[in-house]
């Protein structure tokens, strides 16, 4: 199940469980894990795309790993919400993780990087290290916007 309504998404988790963000971009895929109780997302790894076969082995194993239950992956739109040729590079991608039988949420990512950006530079993050963390500190905050509004419905 893919959806972009957080309601479906919730009624697809039943019995809850941890949940992995991904930030999926042309050259890395950032993920970051929440616990089972939803209450926060955790940075966890950047992974350097390649084939999708290659991409979707070292995200099926740590997701079997982790325990993981559901997946919120950030949906790219454009400033007026509508949606840009990487919404649809997004849902693609996402329907090739199927496989997975794990039910997907699709989740509005606009300003995840700005903002997260922008926290490491008022950090006085060096760019090197900007450049390394920030994909999984934006999987970090794309999940805790859905884990924030799962606990709105429950």
């Amino acid at each position: 199940m893919i959806s972009r309504r957080i309601d479906d998404f919730s009624a697809a988790l039943l019995g809850g469980g941890r949940l992995a963000g991904l930030d999926v971009g042309t050259r890395t895929i950032g993920i970051a894990l929440c616990d089972d109780g939803w209450m926060i997302a955790t940075p966890a790894q950047t992974v350097k795309r390649s084939k999708f076969s290659a991409d979707f082995a070292i995200l099926e194993a740590l997701f079997r790993e982790q325990s993981v239950r559901g997946l919120v992956i950030g949906y790219p739109l454009n400033l007026d919400g509508g949606e840009s040729p990487r919404s649809q590079a997004t849902r693609s991608f996402a329907a090739n993780l199927a496989p997975l039988a794990l039910p997907i949420l699709l989740w509005d990512e606009r300003w995840s990087t700005q903002a997260v950006t922008r926290t490491l530079v008022d950090a006085d993050t060096s760019r090197a290290r900007r450049a390394e963390v920030v994909d999984k500190m934006a999987a970090a905050f794309i999940l805790q916007g859905a884990i924030d509004a799962l606990a709105g419905i429950g």
